[in-house]
């Protein structure tokens, strides 16, 4: 069984001290591609030093929406070079909407749909963070679609959002990955919306190292071994077996990020 965790952070400190044995960990679950996402462009040497030594993981660049204040006159131009100046690169982001923790909105706008221009002009998906901002990303998505006539292919990443609002994203035709959160016992929206996605439009992730699923609840961090335990929740609610899962998902992380395994 081939399993793709599609975000992670593994450039953190948490890990410094023993990311082989992580490594290994995530190889004997089955993990046998993995997704990177970039808080920040100055975080690029060090998960690309990760990639190097990891062929299995390939990664993004860009700005985070909690980050936005960073951006300034060469932050564009930045990302463009970084993003083409390595054949691991295989996405922009994390960028989106983050409504819950800052209140800066048009600052986070204008570097959403910066960052929606460099992927565009690069034919690269997007990794979207998206928190009490729903509406206001649809908007931006939308606004995108009817002013460029071109739909921004990426997935909506550690999803948190309701059936209704999961259904927006599924027509604008993004990806949903959903992360240790689909197992916490009150997540309910979450759930039930991992029970709706269409089968060739599921993502799963660990976003590690935060949200450690259960049966990990509780440990101090979060690592690829565990989107195991996300792929079998999302077996158990849409009523499927962890094997279809894991091949479902896998495909479409090849599809969309194009990997290969």
């Amino acid at each position: 069984m081939h399993l793709i965790d599609t975000h992670v952070h593994l450039n953190f400190d948490l890990f410094q001290s023993d990311l082989a044995a992580v490594r290994s960990r995530w190889q004997e679950a089955g993990v046998v591609r993995l997704v990177h996402s970039c808080v920040e462009p100055s975080e690029f040497s060090s998960i690309q030093a990760i990639a190097h030594e990891f062929p299995e993981l390939s990664f993004a660049v860009g700005l985070h929406p909690l980050d936005a204040q960073k951006w300034n006159a060469g932050t564009a131009e930045k990302i463009t070079f970084l993003a083409g100046s390595d054949s691991q690169v295989v996405a922009i982001g994390e960028m989106g909407l983050d409504f819950y923790k800052a209140d800066n909105y048009e600052q986070q706008h204008m570097v959403f749909e910066a960052q929606l221009a460099i992927a565009s002009e690069l034919n690269l998906p997007v990794i979207i963070h998206c928190r009490d901002a729903a509406i206001e990303v649809r908007e931006v998505l939308q606004k995108w679609q009817n002013i460029q006539g071109e739909r921004i292919r990426g997935v909506m990443h550690c999803w948190g959002g309701t059936p209704e609002e999961t259904q927006w994203f599924l027509d604008l035709g993004f990806y949903i990955s959903f992360s240790g959160t689909v197992t916490f016992k009150n997540a309910k929206a979450i759930q039930a919306s991992a029970a709706m996605v269409s089968s060739d439009r599921l993502l799963i992730e660990t976003d590690c190292p935060f949200l450690a699923p259960v049966p990990k609840r509780g440990e101090r961090r979060n690592e690829p071994a565990y989107v195991r335990y996300v792929a079998e929740q999302v077996a158990k609610l849409r009523q499927e077996t962890v094997e279809a899962i894991a091949d479902q998902t896998t495909q479409n992380a090849c599809k969309l990020f194009g990997l290969s395994i």
